[in-house]
């Protein structure tokens, strides 16, 4: 209670002293003519441009279309049975910027002549957007940050996805001894701003385990530990890199993430999960990693590396990325369903691991937030939809079609029976065995049973009574029957 009334009396003498020193000014004159000043337009305008100056800017991607999201898509987005009035803020051009009869939705620097900061600062709720029926509203945060991003021009920019990346300024930094690289620079500013220094840098066993299981996914052995420190060499880390980058195990370091992007595996996955050897592609991989093929040339190899001019064994092997789908052969199961289903596994794939985006909501409509649309979607599945495949298969080893790869001692052997079947059909009369064949039909297909219960000692049929009816007893339904159809013929 005491503070309270210490603080009351405190500002009460502050408002009085202030108070006296206003008097004092407008006694001189010149403080009249600065409450004049104050109070007046222009002084108003240069006060509210200089209070915008010193406002943040205001992102689009960060600040707008968020709320733009979840307040006005459902009206104004990109569903053409939801939207109004014939605009869209899901896109640059969807009418917001564009004139219209004796207003315009947006005017870049001026928010105050914008329907849209109109609208939405309303205190009229038959005028106010939202509406008070759609359950949505904005925040008087809200509405400011769009009041602010008008003023500042209203830019639009496309999802941060499809931006082409800049290379940002170096960041000041107060130790500039420490950094050794620019992206240090980064790291320090961050540790600097929250008041906090560089740990130590770590000794050299550390730094040799660090870069080992980076590069090649396995430690240093002891040997190359105390080898590694007995170098000093001012090159010795260097040395070491290179190393590493020239082992094979480099290779397959960098194959365990591709191998998981492509979903590889070594069984079919659905049902049995039967065996099917895809080895071979995952050897091109990690070779294609060792021998640091260009990375363009790595994407047209497994998409296309056999559609290209005479391609190489290596090329037909790499297209292997689209046949590492699961493979169904379940009893029961619609082989054209599951045909669909690879078809679309292909095309979901290849989006998620060259496109860096998701393509699946395009298989139904339109997509909502990216430049996809159902149109594109099956212009891939139609690509994709080539390949000669049945819908159920790989219940015995893979699934066709197949690349047969014989190991070199198995392909001289195929070609050399390969010449002896040549050698022994070239050497059949081939005149003579046609003239026997034609002989032997004429004979063999006059000896077909005419009956196909002949020779049959009893037969019990599902849909009869359990008696005997190969012809032994009575009469049985078949044997009317057949007997009618012979005499109508």
């Amino acid at each position: 209670m005491i503070s309270n009334c210490w603080d009351r009396a405190s500002r009460i003498r502050r408002l009085k002293r202030r108070r006296t020193r206003l008097k004092s000014r407008a006694a001189t004159g010149g403080g009249f003519l600065l409450v004049l000043f104050l109070f007046s337009p222009v002084a108003q305008r240069a006060l509210y441009a200089q209070s915008a100056a010193a406002a943040k800017h205001i992102d689009f991607n960060r600040d707008i279309r968020p709320i733009l999201s979840d307040t006005c898509f459902k009206c104004h987005g990109p569903d053409e049975e939801t939207r109004q009035a014939n605009l869209r803020f899901d896109t640059k051009d969807g009418g917001a910027f564009e004139p219209r009869e004796g207003y315009r939705i947006i005017v870049p620097g001026a928010s105050a002549e914008s329907r849209l900061f109109q609208k939405i600062s309303s205190k009229d709720e038959a005028f106010r957007m939202p509406p008070v029926d759609s359950g949505r509203s904005l925040t008087a945060k809200q509405i400011e940050l769009i009041r602010q991003w008008i003023d500042q021009g209203a830019k639009w920019e496309t999802h941060w996805a499809y931006l082409a990346p800049k290379r940002p300024p170096l960041p000041r930094v107060q130790n500039a001894r420490w950094p050794r690289n620019p992206i240090d620079n980064f790291i320090l500013a961050r540790l600097e701003s929250e008041k906090l220094r560089p740990a130590p840098e770590a000794g050299r066993a550390t730094l040799l385990r660090r870069v080992s299981l980076d590069l090649a996914g396995l430690p240093p052995t002891p040997k190359e530990i105390a080898a590694f420190l007995a170098d000093r060499a001012p090159d010795a880390y260097e040395k070491r890199v290179d190393a590493l980058l020239a082992s094979p195990h480099y290779g397959e370091r960098l194959a365990m993430q591709w191998l998981d992007l492509a979903r590889y595996a070594d069984t079919h996955g659905y049902h049995i999960d039967s065996h099917r050897e895809m080895w071979h592609w995952r050897d091109w991989v990690i070779e294609t990693f060792n021998r640091n093929l260009p990375f363009d040339q790595f994407i047209v190899d497994q998409l296309a590396g056999d559609l290209l001019p005479s391609p190489t064994v290596k090329q037909r092997i790499a297209t292997g990325f689209c046949r590492n789908h699961m493979i169904n052969f379940e009893g029961g199961a619609i082989p054209a369903e599951y045909h669909n289903e690879y078809v679309v596994d292909r095309v979901d794939t290849v989006a998620n691991v060259f496109m860096g985006s998701t393509l699946g909501c395009s298989r139904c409509h339109d997509h909502k937030y990216d430049p996809f649309k159902l149109r594109d979607y099956y212009r891939l599945y139609a690509l994709f939809n080539n390949v000669p495949e049945q819908g159920l298969d790989g219940r015995e080893g893979n699934a066709e079609p197949v690349l047969e790869l014989p190991s070199p001692e198995q392909q001289q052997q195929l070609d050399e029976l390969k010449e002896k079947i040549a050698a022994a059909k070239a050497a059949l009369p081939e005149k003579e065995i046609t003239a026997l064949q034609g002989e032997w039909q004429k004979t063999a297909l006059t000896t077909i049973p005419s009956d196909p219960r002949d020779g049959l000692v009893s037969l019990y049929e599902f849909d009869s009574d359990l008696a005997d009816s190969s012809g032994h007893g009575r009469p049985t339904s078949w044997d009317v029957a057949t007997t009618a159809t012979r005499a109508k013929w």
